[in-house]
């Protein structure tokens, strides 16, 4: 075991007392993030009707906040380490609350566009600091506490988004329509904010790491290369600029990589973290499991809109079915991984198999014709192996890292998952829209889908057998 976990342990029963209200401040901000990048795809019909906004309008709307947040995590966690975590969380809640403003408020589809690019870049900001938060304020059974209340919220403002959505438009309060969806982080984002400084412990790195802006060129320009043509690139045709994007950023990246290893200084992210073998084992994992997640919400939301008919408070309410699973497990995820270690992934990997399985076999059988809530059952299933990997896996990836490389780990792991998803829709949207109907296309999806979680339960042998 590393003896990162013995370095300077910090009591596990209670965070510190200046920290008394850290989870609701960081857990508000990961909530308000999540919620943003589902929340969205409600809204584009309204947006399309009010902006008079065209597809590629639409499109950038989606994929600018991705794109911004993608780029901009590795960079963001070097930024906490040497500026202090605290203080760039509260600067990125500043800049997401105020853009969301800006979002709510956008009079054209372009400032739409420009206000989520900003949204996206100040979640940058946040993302790796919560994780590294977390990792230096708790340890033991406490940190995975936290990670379990983490991987919570971020999996209800995943599976509750589009519902949450749907509600908010149904409602349209004030007149708002889409708007309310944007404008709703307002009052939260300045809640949390006041409370940054009395609740949120200051943390950095103890050498004050230097910027290396040679390393935050390449890795940025890198990965907005990856990101973008994955998520335009199956609407566009696959056209030939994708494809050199893909190229140029194989060869920034891995100069990227060369550049780290050898930079005398502060690489933004130290390769002495792939020497740690539950670091490098539970990024693979973690690679394994985003590449199903958000191509799993992508197809079940094709399914039910373009395939059922169902609008989008229709489509959220079915949504519930994985909501009520996720809440059963993933509230309880630390107990269980005390006391099944590393099995607790497998077993949750072994749900998910199951549960898109079971609907696979409900398409199957029914079709497009049958009644929706057939899918239910598969549906809950699933939640329930979700809530049992999502926040023991995280743990299993941060909890053997040592507090001074908390933020550049956090930015790395936050990256994985962002591209990871990305890369999924890509790859998925093949299967899905190179079938014919969208009874054959879901079915499809689901069995390349339920294949990866059966990797993911391959891959927990590389994994520490325990946990924490």
């Amino acid at each position: 075991m590393s003896t990162a976990l013995h370095a300077r342990p910090v009591p596990a029963k209670a965070p510190a007392p200046s920290a008394r209200g850290l989870l609701p401040v960081v857990l508000t901000a990961t909530f308000m993030t999540a919620l943003d990048v589902f929340v969205v795809n409600v809204a584009v019909p309204s947006v399309q009707a009010d902006l008079g906004a065209g597809p590629a309008a639409v499109q950038w709307v989606i994929a600018g906040f991705g794109l911004a947040l993608a780029a901009g995590l590795i960079t963001a966690g070097r930024l906490g380490d040497r500026y202090g975590r605290r203080r760039v969380f509260a600067l990125g809640l500043a800049l997401f609350t105020l853009a969301s403003a800006g979002c709510g408020l956008a009079p054209t589809a372009a400032a739409l566009v420009g206000a989520r690019i900003a949204q996206g870049l100040a979640a940058a900001l946040m993302g790796p600091q919560v994780l590294a938060i977390l990792r230096t304020a708790f340890s033991g059974a406490a940190l995975a506490r936290a990670f379990a209340m983490y991987g919570l919220t971020m999996g209800v403002g995943a599976v509750f988004g589009q519902l949450i959505g749907g509600a908010l438009i149904r409602a349209d309060l004030f007149g708002l329509d889409w708007r309310s969806c944007f404008l709703l982080n307002l009052p939260i984002g300045l809640a949390a904010l006041a409370l940054v400084r009395r609740c949120l412990p200051e943390s950095r790195a103890p050498h004050r790491p230097g910027l290396d802006p040679v390393g935050v060129l390449l890795v940025t320009v890198g990965l907005t290369g990856l990101v973008l043509p994955l998520i335009q690139g199956r609407a566009a045709g696959w056209p030939l600029w994708t494809w050199l994007c893909l190229g140029g950023a194989v060869v920034l990246l891995a100069g990227f990589a060369v550049h780290q290893h050898r930079h005398p200084g502060s690489p933004l992210v130290d390769t002495g973290l792939f020497r740690n073998g539950a670091f490098a084992a539970g990024l693979l994992a973690q690679l394994v499991f985003w590449l199903g997640q958000a191509s799993f919400f992508l197809v079940l939301a094709l399914h039910l809109q373009q395939g059922r008919g169902l609008d989008a408070l229709g489509a959220g309410l079915v949504f519930t079915a994985i909501g009520v699973g996720y809440l059963l497990t993933s509230t309880a995820a630390h107990r269980f991984a005390a006391r099944l270690g590393r099995r607790v992934i497998a077993l949750g990997g072994l749900l998910m198999a199951a549960g898109l399985g079971l609907l696979g076999l409900a398409v199957h059988a029914g079709g497009t014709t049958g009644s929706v809530w057939w899918l239910a059952p598969g549906l809950f299933v699933d939640g329930l192996g979700m809530g049992l990997v999502i926040a023991p896996v995280t743990t299993v990836v941060l909890a053997s890292v040592e507090p001074r490389l908390a933020g550049s780990a956090a930015g790395l792991l936050a990256t994985v998952q962002q591209v990871a998803g990305a890369l999924g829709i890509a790859l998925i949207g093949i299967v899905h829209f190179g079938a014919g109907d969208p009874a054959t296309a879901f079915g499809r999806s689901v069995g390349v889908l339920a294949v990866l979680e059966l990797l993911l339960v391959a891959l927990v042998r590389l994994l520490p057998r325990r946990t924490v």
